[in-house]
């Protein structure tokens, strides 16, 4: 990774900031198509052509869930439930309650909150099985008291899907698991097929072609997020440990060739023994190809005069992670805007989001975390405003509601204010 002065290349070139998918957009949209057309039959010959796999039936029975668990190894069954019970308690707290208010006359109004009914949650596959998408995507809904969680993720050429999936689905509560992925997964949520039911919106990661996917259906369903691909950040002083940053810029590096590791530090001598850390530390890993790729097309070290020099670049690029790495991160929490999460201090690596900690994985990318937030409760319900008001109330301001449908040219408006008091 090259050393640079701040100032010296621009900020928008640390951070992927686009997601690209131009390229996969027109197959996108002929698979949607001949899912929404053909149904279970398209996703039949999908997992032909994209998994290698001749499925006998596309949803996973409850039976093939249930010997999934138990063939799990129940340490990891114990590391899930561990995940699970941190997710809960964290997401919780995140609970949205309605309100009512009383206005003059007898009048009232509010919100009441409602969940929505059915969710449909995109787990990738393939090439890495991640369980803790399950647990991050299924737990936050059901809290919320989504009716229906259906699951898609693909298969592998035996027609199975991991048994640790299966076994964080099981934990996590998911009702309904389905055989098949990538664009037409989407679809098949999106439009309903005779065997997978039609959702209400679509939630978690996946490849260029999910992304571009959920782009194409959103509005037909409602969608979480486009996700780009990962990113971290680490903000350090001179005292953190040059291979503690190492192996924190590394543990996104080996997601995607596309991923975006940065290091932005206050210090020169860091910068320089992060740069051989990094070196040292690749060539121990299985993904080395991979992270290695990463690092070189995007991995940066930027130099800065001081620390708030170094948040506030991390402001404008509003990554994905934050680590925050010194002795005493509070003083500049307090000064972070833009992030989608953010780890504090120096015994707090990413990977404690990705699995444990308890707060979402599902993360805003590309800068979007200027306007956007993670994945939450409040991404499953919906709100929903209603009004009272008695004869009285009404008579006070019918002249205003009046008043104003007429200064916009509405006179259906006015009138049905006024016809109740018979002034029309």
């Amino acid at each position: 990774m090259k050393i640079y002065r701040y100032g010296e290349i621009p900020l928008s070139t640390l951070l992927i900031r686009t997601i690209e998918t131009s390229g996969v957009s027109d197959t996108v949209r002929e698979i949607i198509d001949d899912v929404a057309n053909r149904g279970d039959e398209a996703l039949l010959d999908y997992a032909r052509r994209f998994d290698g796999a001749a499925l006998e039936s596309l949803e996973v029975s409850q039976e093939e869930i249930d010997r999934a668990y138990e063939s799990t190894d129940p340490a990891f069954i114990k590391t899930l439930e561990t995940a699970a019970a941190n997710i809960r308690a964290f997401h919780e707290r995140q609970m949205e309650q309605g309100f009512r208010m009383a206005g003059p006359d007898g009048s009232f109004m509010g919100v009441k909150i409602t969940p929505i009914e059915k969710v449909g949650l995109c787990v990738p596959g393939r090439t890495a099985a991640y369980p803790s998408t399950v647990l991050m995507t299924a737990i936050p809904a059901k809290i919320a008291g989504c009716r229906e969680l259906v699951m898609v993720s693909p298969p592998g050429a035996d027609g199975r899907q991991p048994d640790a999936i299966l076994a964080a689905a099981k934990i996590a509560g998911v009702d309904r698991i389905f055989r098949t992925g990538g664009a037409q997964g989407v679809a098949a949520l999106a439009y309903g097929t005779q065997s997978v039911p039609k959702v209400d919106k679509l939630v978690g990661p996946g490849s260029a072609f999910v992304a571009e996917a959920k782009r194409q259906v959103f509005g037909l369903v409602d969608i979480d997020m486009i996700a780009g691909p990962s990113e971290i950040l680490v903000v350090a002083d001179e005292t953190c440990d040059p291979a503690y940053i190492a192996a924190d810029l590394l543990s996104q590096a080996e997601h995607d060739v596309l991923a975006s590791a940065v290091l932005i530090t206050d210090s020169m001598a860091l910068a320089e023994a992060v740069e051989k850390e990094l070196s040292r530390q690749l060539a121990l890993l299985p993904r080395k190809d991979i992270a290695g790729e990463s690092l070189d097309k995007n991995g940066k070290i930027i130099v800065t005069d001081d620390l708030p020099s170094a948040v506030e670049a991390a402001n404008a690029l509003a990554p994905e992670h934050l680590e925050l790495c010194m002795d005493d991160p509070l003083p500049y929490l307090a000064l972070v805007r833009n992030a989608g999460s953010v780890f504090l201090g120096k015994s707090c690596p990413e990977a404690l989001g990705d699995y444990l900690a308890g707060p979402n994985h599902t993360l805003p990318t590309c800068g979007a975390a200027r306007f956007s937030s993670p994945l939450g409760v409040a991404d499953f319900i919906k709100r929903t405003q209603y009004t009272y008001y008695t004869r009285e109330a009404l008579a006070r301001v019918k002249d205003d509601i009046a008043r104003f449908a007429r200064k916009e040219g509405l006179e259906a408006h006015a009138r049905s204010a006024l016809i109740r008091f018979e002034e029309v």
